[in-house]
């Protein structure tokens, strides 16, 4: 049983250490799949740890971890960092990732990384960004946009601790648990493939609805929008199950999330020109505050004011918002690009009409 233990680690510890720096570079991605909280419990098959300073550490699992005086503490000692594997799919708080996680503490509260390839990441993407029964057309769409929006962000953010957050943040990500053949194939149909404008990666901004027409980008974010994220026509997501939303909301919880005093009515402002709102009006006793349409929403939530092209009015002591649509609005509409699957475009067709103008590349073809 030791020699055998010794063996899983000799090996184990190659592979965390001795992984070349072009497949670094190229084939992995960092993903912050945990930033908050002080404790975690990890298990595994044949768990193994590395500290910073290559030290293995073999611990009976389950085990916890804890932040203790700004370092990560296993087993009662303390570590900068530790590196964790598995002979299969590492569980952070019962749920399953691979590749290696990455422990270390960040402004007081632990910070958990999932390093693994590129490709791996996908597969188990696909099923917390839309469903693996959609067409397989509509799955292909989602692995290129995902895929081209995380070499991005990798390349944005080298120098960072991790690339990407494992949430609407960036790109919604639970770990192995929700893998199945047909995401694999989605993913591996499209292989590195990205989408890139004169060369380069885009930003490959999706949401999961539009309610009619995509958005400009410079509406959302200010600046001025590349050509590809200027927002099309799209008749393709009436289907969707946000299509049309309500909600209706006290003013006074409106006043507490908004920090405001004496709300007696919202109303909609002017829009803009791709016919959502650009900025919403507070009226209160102390006067009318306006207030950019995208920061109402992200500010109020934006799982509860679903997009930025609604109707308000105001009875009983309620908003009561009526609107089209979910999320931003930029690039491409999820389940508009379900509809045109269904409709029997490709993939690289759905692509070329929400980002008008890129070409479909490699990883490696692109500069």
């Amino acid at each position: 049983m030791h020699k055998l233990i010794s063996s899983i680690i000799t090996v184990l510890t190659l592979l965390l250490v001795a992984v070349p720096v072009t497949a670094l570079e190229h084939d992995l991605i960092r993903v912050a799949i945990s930033r908050s909280g002080t404790v975690a419990t990890l298990d595994g098959d044949g768990l193994l740890a590395l500290s910073e300073t290559g030290a293995a550490v073999v611990p009976q699992t389950p085990v916890t971890v804890r932040v203790e005086h700004g370092q990560v503490a296993l087993n009662g000692v303390a570590y900068h960092k530790l590196r964790v594997t598995a002979a299969g799919p590492v569980r952070l708080n019962s749920k399953p990732y691979r590749g290696v996680l990455e422990l270390s503490v960040m402004n007081g509260l632990l910070l958990v990384v999932d390093e693994i390839p590129l490709e791996q990441y996908l597969v188990g993407l696909i099923n917390s960004e839309i469903s693996s029964t959609w067409p397989m057309e509509a799955i292909k769409a989602q692995a290129v946009v995902a895929r081209t929006y995380a070499v991005a962000k990798r390349e944005e953010r080298r120098t960072a601790p991790y690339h990407l957050e494992a949430s609407v943040m960036d790109q919604a990500y639970d770990g192995s648990g929700l893998e199945d053949s047909r995401a694999a194939r989605g993913v591996y149909e499209t292989a590195g493939q990205i989408l890139t404008y004169h060369g380069a990666p885009i930003q490959a901004f999706y949401h999961a609805s539009c309610g009619g027409k995509t958005e400009d980008a410079a509406n959302v974010w200010g600046g001025v929008s590349p050509p590809y994220l200027k927002g099309v026509d799209c008749q393709y997501c009436a289907s969707a199950t946000s299509s049309t939303w309500e909600q209706v909301l006290p003013l006074s919880k409106i006043e507490s999330v908004l920090r405001l005093s004496g709300l007696t009515a919202i109303k909609a402002g002017p829009k803009n020109n791709r016919g959502r709102l650009k900025s919403v009006l507070l009226v209160t006793a102390h006067g009318t505050v306006t207030m950019p349409a995208t920061k109402f929403r992200m500010t109020v939530g934006s799982t509860v004011i679903k997009s930025t092209n609604f109707t308000v009015h105001v009875a009983g002591g309620n908003a009561i918002f009526n609107g089209l649509g979910y999320g931003h609005g930029v690039g491409l509409c999820q389940w508009g690009a379900k509809q045109r699957a269904l409709d029997g475009f490709t993939y690289s067709e759905i692509l070329s009409y929400y980002y008008p103008g890129t070409e479909l590349r490699t990883v490696t073809d692109a500069r």
